[in-house]
């Protein structure tokens, strides 16, 4: 599978404004914004939900339809490109993108739901017409005829090499991952082909909504009472909302009391916060702390033991974030715009440390599917002096004694293990402590010191998490 760009991004021509099927107009106006804007689907689509049902009769099983065909399209569209490609008369590139939004559209419903055939099949032509003129529509129909020939696993045989020819190319296409995340994920794990395979149908599952009850503001007991709530896996804090839960039907949610996080995110704060340390534990740092949802929960547990909170984040609209997600928090804590290779604190001013560094996101495939195809290897070069910079200020930020906690939401090794070897090697007086007795009944947490969490094992995202005490 090419890791290149399925087409040169470029905006599409203006379409009529549909009469009817405000679903599918409603998925392709997402996938639009994704392609020609580079927004993210779930930041795109909440909006456009929420359009739709004030302005119609747009119910929940028509939001339900509209969130699948979005996401799942975009999980499958290297899967899906390679089938299209076999059935059109050019090279992928040539086919203007919205008519390969309302083909890979199409596709999903043939291949990867229970839509009828016949019933996938008109729909998207009538969806084209509208949207794109009765020629395009045309096309799109012996397109989707050829498609509708065969099923999913049929077509995989067909456009997939081999697994003995080329085992990560034949991943890629089944599993509809570049074919560089597929190797990079690969050596991650360390080797298996039945792990390989489990994460990369985990990144293409839809991830359940879990919930976060802050301490000392919420409790589990009070988000189990909500409809369709079951408990966290691993969190003491975690409440999953299971098929057809609403965040924002949760009133704890709405108050800020409680909030959406994904609960490796919340391990990762957990951990940091428990960490044994030498001496005092009176001041805390979150050193990249947007959006705000580790910080919060942070905060909630500093407020818990009189303990101080600083939660600092260089982009000023991330720190409002962080501003709005501490809200009524009842301890002691500060947001402040700051850019945490530049810190203006003294040396050994804190506690206990977190920097959750920007990454490529690649252990959040299964959130930001489209994601899988922004990201290039070259952007791990991007992000590697940033990562590096941030935990060695995070480490001259932490007194002795205390602790740091490297995290990322990524388990690439060039953003994980590596970072932390080489900072370690130059910065003396520091070192790692096991942090798997920090995150107890966690199963399959490796050999240690640090923590790598994946989807497929543990049902969080990717998280990566290294904890080390400065010595001197």
């Amino acid at each position: 599978m090419s890791d290149q760009p399925r087409r040169p991004r470029k905006p599409g021509k203006p379409y009529r404004r549909p009469q009817k099927d405000p679903v599918r107009i409603l998925a392709f106006e997402a996938l639009r914004a994704v392609d020609e804007r580079d927004a993210y689907a779930n930041l795109v689509l909440p909006p456009l939900l929420r359009k739709a049902r004030e302005n119609s009769d747009f119910d929940a099983r028509d939001a339900a339809l509209a969130t699948e065909l979005v996401y799942g399209t975009l999980r499958r569209q290297g899967t899906y490109d390679a089938i299209i490609a076999e059935c059109v008369d050019r090279p992928l590139r040539e086919v203007d993108p919205p008519v390969l939004d309302v083909l890979s559209l199409g596709v999903h419903q043939l291949l990867g739901t229970r839509i009828p055939t016949h019933a996938a099949v008109s729909a998207s032509v009538e969806l084209a017409r509208v949207v794109l003129g009765d020629g395009r529509a045309k096309f799109v129909n012996a397109v989707l005829r050829k498609v509708a020939r065969d099923d999913l696993e049929g077509w995989i045989g067909k456009v997939a090499p081999p697994y003995d020819d080329d085992p990560e190319d034949h991943l890629a296409v089944v599993h509809s991952h570049p074919r560089w995340v597929v190797s990079a994920l690969w050596d991650s794990l360390g080797g298996s082909r039945a792990g390989i395979e489990e994460l990369l149908a985990a990144d293409n599952e839809r991830p359940a909504v879990t919930l976060v009850a802050r301490p000392g503001r919420a409790t589990t007991e009070e988000l189990l009472g909500e409809e369709a709530a079951v408990p966290g896996r691993w969190s003491p804090y975690a409440v999953r909302l299971t098929e057809g839960g609403e965040p924002g039907a949760v009133e704890a949610v709405r108050e800020g009391r409680a909030g959406v996080q994904d609960e490796g995110s919340q391990l990762v704060a957990l951990a940091v916060a428990g960490a044994p340390l030498d001496g005092p534990d009176r001041r805390w740092l979150d050193g990249c702390a947007g959006p705000g949802g580790k910080a919060a929960l942070l905060a909630a547990l500093a407020a818990e033991r009189g303990a101080f909170l600083l939660a600092s984040e260089k982009q000023p609209h991330r720190a409002g974030l962080v501003a709005k997600a501490l809200a009524g928090n009842p301890g002691p804590y500060q947001v402040i715009a700051a850019d945490g290779t530049r810190p203006g604190w003294r040396p050994g001013t804190f506690d206990r440390v977190l920097v959750d560094v920007p990454c490529t996101g690649l252990g959040a495939l299964r959130r930001r599917p489209e994601a899988r195809w922004r990201r290039r290897p070259e952007d791990l070069d991007g992000f590697a002096p940033l990562q590096r910079g941030l935990l060695r200020n995070a480490l001259d930020a932490v007194r002795v004694g205390g602790v740091v906690g490297y995290a990322t939401c990524s388990p690439h090794l060039a953003e994980t293990r590596a970072v932390v070897a080489d900072v370690l090697k130059q910065v003396p007086g520091a070192e790692l402590i096991d942090a798997r007795p920090l995150l107890p009944g966690v199963p399959e947490l490796g050999e240690g010191p640090d923590v790598q969490l994946w989807p497929h094992l543990h049902g969080t995202d990717a998280m990566y998490l290294a904890l080390i005490r400065r010595t001197a």
